[in-house]
């Protein structure tokens, strides 16, 4: 902007809108796009200390760019923090945590209760090169604090997970985490700023896969890390820098715009989920529902702490396991069979088989993702539409 204002001053929605964009000289007003690779400096005295870190400025677009720049500033804000780094996907922002902070030797307490891509990362990749995990129950204190080791370098959760859209409590657990010296990360990604500020409740770290709500539509894949400047600037962008799992200007310009009617959006989705899910507490062919909405729900009164709402994610179980499942997936007309979330329009999926799929029975078993479980992303259609499209499928 051409006016320096200091956005804290100013609520969410507005941050939402105006904060991270510094006007080019054309005095524009939608903030552009540059695609440039590299920059042109005034002198060798300048490129030198631009390289060294001396004097701030545009070096090269893996680690340096004015469309990411403003994307990066204006999600730090909305989070309240201090900075805030994109990747070039949610499982590159999950990568940069671990590469950037944990060596050979070190130790992670992970919630069973996350996606299942960020299980393998820790389980598969990190621990080939010898930093062990321990997965424990999301909602067990207990257990956070039991399986902490001399070496645990940090603790790692999702909430509201996936698929069991659980609720894990951030101020306690971030509590036992700071008790032995260790950094608490929470991947925000299903409740974005909007509902949910976990640094506010004592989290080191938020992670998002931007290509869910903060998009919004489903047309880019991109991540992002935010905590304060100091753990940013030493451990996360000097991985940034030479790793180069880097967000492209175009995707971070696409962000920018879908965090223009988060808020917005946030509202709708978390209202049509809370229909739904009443709804499907009717049915009869269906078991159970997952949502934190609801009295039924264990961590009802938690989330209503924690959460300004209850979030635009249901899953259910239904009677008849797998086969069932697949047949109310595939007896949708109007309903998108995809594994993504986040999106305007509604998309189901069986976790069990996609997005958990690659992990073993045993693992999926004590996450309690069971063959019967569906999941629904709720979109922005209208909910009589929503539930008449399930309609047939429950009806067995």
């Amino acid at each position: 902007m051409s006016k320096d204002l200091n956005w804290h001053d100013y609520n969410l929605e507005t941050q939402a809108i105006r904060a991270g964009h510094k006007r080019s000289p054309e005095n524009e007003h939608s903030l552009p796009i540059f695609t440039t690779s590299s920059y042109v400096f005034d002198s060798a005295e300048q490129a030198s200390l631009r390289f060294t870190g001396k004097q701030p400025g545009n070096i090269y677009s893996r680690f340096t760019n004015p469309t990411v720049s403003a994307f990066q500033e204006r999600l730090a804000i909305m989070e309240q923090g201090e900075r805030c780094l994109a990747f070039s996907s949610g499982m590159a922002a999950i990568m940069a945590v671990g590469m950037a902070l944990l060596k050979s030797g070190d130790h992670v307490v992970c919630s069973r209760s996350v996606f299942g891509n960020t299980l393998l990362t820790f389980q598969n990749y990190f621990g080939k090169f010898g930093v062990s995990t321990d997965f424990v129950t999301l909602t067990d204190l207990d257990a956070w604090e039991a399986a902490i080791k001399p070496n645990t370098r940090f603790l790692f959760l999702e909430t509201p997970s996936n698929p069991l859209i659980e609720i894990g409590d951030i101020a306690a657990i971030a509590d036992i985490a700071h008790q032995h010296g260790c950094l608490l990360v929470v991947d925000n990604v299903f409740c974005t700023p909007v509902l949910q500020k976990p640094l506010t409740l004592g989290a080191d770290l938020v992670v998002h896969s931007a290509t869910k709500y903060i998009d919004g539509q489903g047309r880019c894949v991109g991540g992002a890390v935010i905590g304060n400047e100091e753990l940013i600037e030493k451990d996360i962008y000097p991985y940034l820098r030479t790793g180069g799992a880097t967000l492209s200007p175009f995707n971070a310009w696409i962000f920018l715009s879908g965090l223009e009617t988060l808020a917005l959006r946030m509202k709708a989705h978390c209202d049509n989920a809370f229909e739904l899910a009443k709804w499907l507490e009717q049915q009869p062919n269906v078991e159970k529902v997952h949502y934190p909405g609801l009295i039924s729900h264990a961590q009802h009164e938690l989330a209503k702490r924690q959460q300004s709402h209850f979030g635009g994610v249901v899953s259910f179980e239904l009677r008849g396991g797998q086969e069932q499942a697949w047949k109310l997936i595939d007896s949708t007309q109007m309903l998108s069979i995809t594994a993504n979330l986040g999106d305007v329009k509604t998309t189901i999926t069986h976790p069990a088989t996609t997005t958990h799929g690659r992990l073993t029975p045993e693992v999926r078993a004590q996450a309690g993702i069971k063959d019967s479980l569906v999941r629904i992303s709720v979109g922005l259609e209208n909910i009589e539409d929503i539930k008449n499209d399930l309609q047939a499928g429950l009806s067995f």
